[in-house]
């Protein structure tokens, strides 16, 4: 009996090619499988239009989720990103309505837009350090970021949209660029350096250090804090980018957008199998699981799904995701 018989003999399912294929890639196989049932069952799916559409939505979410990412795996959680969106596309607006007379209008935007940064950035950072020195959760912190950042987007824009932006602003969350959604492009920039940052850098080996065993880590020389406020602010950063193309999209900065946006982002970090425990994730799985999200939503309204069902399966998908990334970990 050769080498190769007994191997085949004995019957481990680890030396099976299609169950290896499996174990290493869920969600890529479950998300091509759920891309051919759509198209064969959601009238328009396949569409150029449609898919273009699916990818415009899922640019949004995923510009933030690439640096959720980020936070989850260092063993924090950010709740505030929607309200934080929501804000940054207000503040963009009211800067230009404020200064669009003396400055310009693209001027205004553009100086509105490196404030948005800059808050959000500081936003993010300072959670962090208030983890840090009065030992508050960031899942406490950031909830009471999600509304104290919503109410101050309302008392910008005054409970009412702001449509202050200059002519051509709305090309940033709504244009094409060579036949390709513009947001597109920044959601494939954003990840391209999230996943450098995360996997060639001496800091993106400290954020997975810091969250697999943060006593560890500073003890072999991280400051830990540091690392975490910058995950943290780094998400703030990108949620105002985020949130400045979404109100671009609907070509005003208004208090109520992107209600319930952070439940989607984690639930795509989640589905993507960064692990909830901190120390584990990959930004490839986030991208999957922005992608997987945007396809079932997209799916599931094309075929006339009722909203409230919508919101069960998601439900169940995320809980799904859970219990195989947890399936999957005790079986390698």
């Amino acid at each position: 009996m050769t080498a190769s018989t007994s191997v085949s003999a004995s019957g481990d399912p680890s030396d099976n090619v299609v169950l290896r294929l499996v174990k290493a890639y869920p969600m890529e196989i479950i998300l091509a499988v759920l891309v051919v049932l759509l198209i064969f069952t959601a009238p328009g799916f396949a569409s150029v239009r449609n898919l273009l559409n699916v990818l415009r939505t899922g640019s949004m979410l995923g510009i933030i989720a690439f640096g959720m990412t980020a936070v989850i795996i260092a063993g924090e959680i950010d709740l505030s990103v929607g309200a934080g969106a929501a804000l940054a596309g207000c503040l963009v607006a009211w800067i230009c309505g404020a200064l669009s007379d003396s400055l310009g209008g693209y001027p205004a935007a553009l100086l509105g837009f490196v404030l948005a940064l800059m808050i959000g950035f500081a936003v993010g950072f300072a959670t962090g350090k208030f983890r840090q020195w009065f030992n508050v959760p960031t899942f406490i912190t950031t909830l009471a970021l999600f509304t104290a950042l919503r109410g101050a987007a309302n008392l910008l824009t005054g409970g009412f949209p702001l449509p202050t932006f200059p002519p051509g602003f709305d090309f940033f969350g709504g244009g094409y660029l060579f036949g390709i959604p513009f947001p597109v492009y920044i959601f494939l920039a954003t990840f391209a350096a999230m996943h450098f940052l995360m996997n060639n850098t001496t800091f993106g080996r400290a954020v997975y250090a810091v969250g697999g065993n943060m006593e560890a880590a500073r003890l072999s020389g991280i400051d830990i804090w540091w690392v975490k406020s910058m995950t943290l602010g780094l998400t703030g950063a990108l949620t105002a980018l985020s949130g400045t193309l979404i109100a671009s999209q609907i070509g005003s900065g208004t208090g109520t957008t992107a209600t319930g946006l952070e439940l989607d982002v984690i639930a795509a970090v989640i589905i993507g199998g960064t692990s909830l425990f901190g120390g584990k994730g990959r930004i490839w799985g986030t991208l999957i699981g922005v992608l997987f999200l945007g396809c079932i939503s997209n799916g599931m309204t094309l075929i006339n799904v009722s909203e409230y069902w919508q919101y069960v399966v998601r439900g169940a998908i995320i809980l799904g995701a859970v219990l195989l990334n947890q399936v999957l970990e005790r079986s390698r």
